[in-house]
């Protein structure tokens, strides 16, 4: 079991790299985890909506280009479904189960995920309308993965 976490984007803060780091540790106790942070494309200050789909558009090629045609897809965006942790935790191991060893969680770049990622991708997960800054949602994301293998394991996770 590999869990794959591709990103536009790099963590800056130590606080949220030590986050990370730590979630990491504890769901390599599961499963293989990598995460993949890949160059955020920049945009000029006063962007066009053409700039915009440039960006949109360079950035889902890199996503894709990591992706493997095996691999099981969750992309993270606004418009996809909002679940419970014991949905996500029975999700994973159901992908793990039927459909792939390998599980990419995608979080695009500030303007989002194209549309040809979100067409790749087998399942659109929110984590709520709200909106949040990419470090928190990938902090976010490696906590709700761990708390899934620990419900899926039988062990307790305080609520």
């Amino acid at each position: 079991m590999k869990i794959r976490i591709i990103c536009i984007g790099k963590l800056k803060e130590k606080y949220w790299t030590s986050a990370a780091a730590e979630y990491s540790k504890r769901i390599s106790g599961y499963a293989n985890i990598e995460i993949v942070e890949l160059k955020e494309s920049k945009l000029p200050s006063n962007p066009s909506e053409a700039d915009e789909n440039s960006v949109l558009i360079r950035e889902g090629q890199n996503i894709l280009s990591k992706i493997k045609e095996s691999d099981h897809v969750i992309a993270m965006e606004v418009e996809g479904e909002q679940i419970d942790s014991v949905e996500l935790a029975k999700k994973i191991q159901y992908a793990f189960d039927t459909k792939s060893s390998t599980i990419d969680f995608v979080i695009g770049g500030s303007l989002g995920l194209s549309d040809e990622v979100k067409k790749r991708a087998d399942y659109g997960l929110s984590f709520s309308k709200m909106t949040f800054p990419h470090q928190m949602a990938r902090i976010m994301l490696l906590e709700q993965i761990y708390r899934a293998f620990k419900i899926n394991s039988g062990e307790t996770y305080h609520k």
